[in-house]
């Protein structure tokens, strides 16, 4: 069975010419270091050169690319795609069934519920043509995890399953920043270029050192991580982010290699790319925004 693209138009291109221009400028000659990285699931007119620079930094020549999404809440069952294949406007990508199998098993007999994921969801779709672009060979593993330590364990328990079968894998895991303005009933420094100012320096600075500290599986820091996410809506898939950890922080214990650091390729918000945007809504500016990160785990 394929699994058929599910997102409205708009959310990136929808044919191969115009998915393969995009993304030709960030398809390295030298390869990527990261085991792991973390990237943005906005539209691609928002945040595709984010996704594809963070897409760019993950390992090459890999056989599995696991895709961890969110929108989950704590407590929320672990959701995987149980098709056969998917399809994208660049080439279906089969997906890894063996790996999928083991990491299910493996969830169940630690507790950890699991079940279908029969939704339209952005968090892992959006990412899949560039997925695809980067990886044409490799094979899929999509999964959205819930905002817990569950999901560094699922990132833990998925890295041991690759190893296990012998799979070279990599994951992303995949958010969004702060939301703020109206349009998500998050403002509490009003609206303008001074709440702008404050996502960039304060909210998202906290979380995104919040990652740094995680990186290396400190439970603290992966505590305070899913903490500010939650408290200060700092970012709507952090479970995705704690997964990668976990994933990037097994597979350098079974390499043999100390913790993974976690380094930030890009940052920007969807009010920087709009051309001439203005925060000033009584001059016909706008009044949200949504910000996005483009993280390495190595």
């Amino acid at each position: 069975m394929i699994r058929k693209m599910k997102l409205p138009a708009g959310w990136y291109p929808r044919d191969k010419e115009t998915i393969d221009g995009y993304l030709s400028d960030f398809f390295y000659e030298k390869p990527g270091e990261a085991a792991a990285v973390v990237a943005p699931h906005a539209g691609w007119f928002f945040s595709g050169k984010i996704a594809a620079q963070a897409i760019a930094a993950l390992k090459r020549d890999m056989e599995t690319v696991i895709v961890a999404g969110g929108h989950l809440p704590a407590g929320a069952p672990v959701l995987f795609a149980e098709e056969d294949a998917v399809s994208t406007p660049v080439g279906e990508i089969n997906i890894d069934v063996e790996l999928r199998a083991l990491v299910k098993q493996n969830l169940c007999l630690s507790g950890i519920r699991c079940t279908s994921d029969n939704y339209a969801d952005n968090t892992v779709e959006v990412l899949l043509p560039a997925v695809r672009h980067f990886f044409p060979e490799s094979r899929l593993l999509w999964l959205r995890v819930g905002a817990d330590k569950n999901a560094f364990t699922t990132g833990v328990l998925t890295a041991k399953a690759a190893a296990e079968l012998g799979r070279k894998a990599v994951m992303i895991g995949s958010t969004d920043l702060t939301h703020y303005g109206v349009n998500y009933d998050f403002y509490p420094k009003g609206i303008g270029l001074k709440a702008l100012d404050w996502v960039k320096k304060v909210n998202d600075k906290r979380f995104i050192e919040a990652v740094v500290s995680a990186a290396g599986g400190d439970e603290a820091a992966i505590s305070k991580t899913l903490e500010l996410a939650l408290n200060e809506k700092s970012a709507c898939s952090a479970g995705a982010v704690v997964c990668a950890i976990g994933f990037a922080s097994q597979t350098r214990v079974l390499e043999g290699r100390g913790a993974p650091k976690a380094r930030l390729i890009a940052y920007t918000t969807s009010a920087d790319i709009i051309e001439n945007s203005r925060l000033d809504v009584a001059d016909g500016g706008i009044d949200s925004f949504v910000a996005y990160m483009a993280m390495a785990l190595s």
